[in-house]
């Protein structure tokens, strides 16, 4: 059975074979300034209340989360964006489990701080069938403490690699979120969070679904 972890840790050992030491240095300092930054401390955690948004979807919908609590629980993933590819990789994972989600009645919303036409063109790409919505300014990111400013050094490699995050999300700014996972009870409490400074790292769907 694919899992995953299993997609991550093959795309890693691939993608680590072919990357220049200096920038392997680059991500590591990175790794290492979010990891001392102390925003993973920050994050929600479970028993707090979820807080509450309206955010437009791939469709051009809006999407409040208090509704859709009316019709059962609620499981967030915040993503860094289409650009990504372990959040790609995350995403098809979740469309693999869009029957587990309808049968545990529970509905998925995936959130990142990409411009309406990148979040549209993530959703169509990926085949996705779940709301896919644009957070601008990862303001919805920094309520639920997941938000964070890509360092300048990154600033500079992801600019290189063609991911100028200004240009991508259609900001001025260079916020992201850690990629996050939260399970929110039709009550609006939260009864799962997971959120990791190392992006390379997801909870596996299943678990949010048991959760």
């Amino acid at each position: 059975m694919t899992t995953l972890a299993s997609e991550l840790e093959a795309f890693l050992a691939e993608f680590s074979m072919r990357i220049p030491p200096d920038v392997r240095d680059v991500m590591l300092e990175g790794d290492n300034h979010l990891r001392d930054s102390g925003v993973e401390e920050r994050a929600l955690k479970p028993g707090a209340s979820a807080p509450d948004f309206a955010l437009e979807n791939q469709d051009g919908d809006l999407v409040r989360l208090q509704e859709r609590l009316r019709e059962g629980p609620v499981i967030l993933s915040f993503y860094r964006g289409g650009w990504c590819p372990y959040c790609n990789l995350e995403l098809r994972a979740w469309r693999r489990e869009r029957d587990a989600l309808k049968n545990a009645g529970a509905s998925l919303i995936a959130i990142s701080p990409q411009a309406p036409d990148a979040t549209r063109e993530t959703a169509l790409k990926n085949d996705l069938g779940f709301d896919v919505v644009s957070d601008a300014g990862s303001r919805i990111a920094g309520l639920y403490g997941v938000a964070f400013e890509l360092p300048e050094s990154l600033r500079k490699l992801y600019t290189r690699f063609g991911h100028a995050l200004p240009a991508i999300n259609g900001s001025d700014d260079w916020r992201l979120p850690m990629p996050a996972t939260f399970v929110i009870a039709r009550t609006g409490a939260i009864v799962l969070a997971h959120a990791s400074v190392d992006y390379r790292q997801r909870l596996e769907p299943s678990i949010a679904i048991d959760a």
